[in-house]
């Protein structure tokens, strides 16, 4: 599949907390790096999203903030 997003972030599913219709993806994106979608369970069942698999996130935003410390 070709996506029109250049923001693909590869990762590994480290946990997945299931609610009545969303469910928060944990992914590991790089030792000690992680990054959470909430997605539709619909979507979790339909993808064979579980903890282990590897996925990727796709970022597609109007805008991008940026912080410093």
């Amino acid at each position: 599949m070709k996506l029109s997003a250049r923001n693909q972030i590869k990762g590994t599913v480290t946990e997945i907390k299931e609610g009545a219709v969303e469910a928060q993806v944990t992914l590991e994106i790089c030792e000690g790096q992680t990054m959470v979608s909430v997605i539709t369970m619909d979507s979790v069942k339909r993808l064979g999203i579980a903890v282990g698999s590897e996925v990727f996130a796709v970022v597609k935003a109007d805008s991008v903030m940026l912080a410093v410390e």
